[in-house]
């Protein structure tokens, strides 16, 4: 059953439904996607480790299910600022097995998202990305980054050497602090506000945000 999440955006009132992924540990090749078609990624609540004993247990004995009390710190935090404010976010399970919460236990990637309909921006370095919301609305950063992802956005004219780095990011969390609560916010795709995370790669801003109805705005005296 869908249990629905009510969001604040134009036209002020959104019912979204969360969704689910879970990926088993122990395949190399295994990929935990979370993807939207036309809105962006919202993560509510993510698990690496085991909650109960039916979750990734087949073929595996007993012994590996018992601990259902397992879970990594960290977890969402990494999961957001990964995905937060993106249509598509892949990552491998692997990447937190570093860190084992409970040897012996088999573990899986669980993330609870909703497809939030957001405004998404691209703005290409050395331009601005314009952030606006109507009267009475206010902005809320919902995530983004700064680098590159793939070969195709932001490479018009640009040669091959600037754009083969697709695993360049950098968090943004400044924009959230300098726009948030805001009716209108400009920001500069550039290395003097986000510092250079890959030297010679032609970088964008990536970023993802809702326009949020105004508590003040909405108070009516009588």
């Amino acid at each position: 059953m869908c249990c629905f999440h009510v969001y604040l955006v134009r036209p002020c009132l959104v019912f979204v439904c969360p969704e689910k992924v879970t990926t088993c540990d122990g395949n190399e090749a295994s990929v935990h996607r979370l993807s939207c078609d036309v809105t962006v990624i919202s993560v509510e609540s993510t698990l690496y480790g085991r909650s109960d004993s039916e979750t990734c247990s087949t073929g595996r004995p007993a012994e590996q299910l018992s601990n259902t009390e397992c879970s990594l710190q960290g977890t969402l935090e990494i999961l957001k600022s990964r995905c937060n404010g993106k249509r598509v976010c892949e990552l491998n399970a692997n990447v937190f097995q570093s860190s084992d919460p409970c040897p012996g236990t088999h573990k899986y990637l669980e993330t609870t998202f909703t497809c939030l309909p957001a405004f998404h921006i691209i703005a290409c370095e050395h331009s601005a990305a314009h952030l606006d919301c109507d009267v009475g609305q206010v902005i809320t950063i919902h995530g983004g980054d700064y680098g590159r992802h793939d070969q195709t956005t932001c490479s018009y004219k640009r040669p091959a050497s600037q754009l083969e780095n697709v695993y360049c990011s950098r968090p943004t969390n400044n924009i959230t602090e300098s726009c948030n609560g805001q009716k209108s916010c400009t920001i500069y795709a550039s290395n003097s506000v986000f510092g250079d995370p890959c030297v010679g790669t032609y970088k964008y801003l990536e970023l993802a945000y809702t326009c949020e109805c105004n508590d003040e705005h909405l108070y009516m005296p009588t």
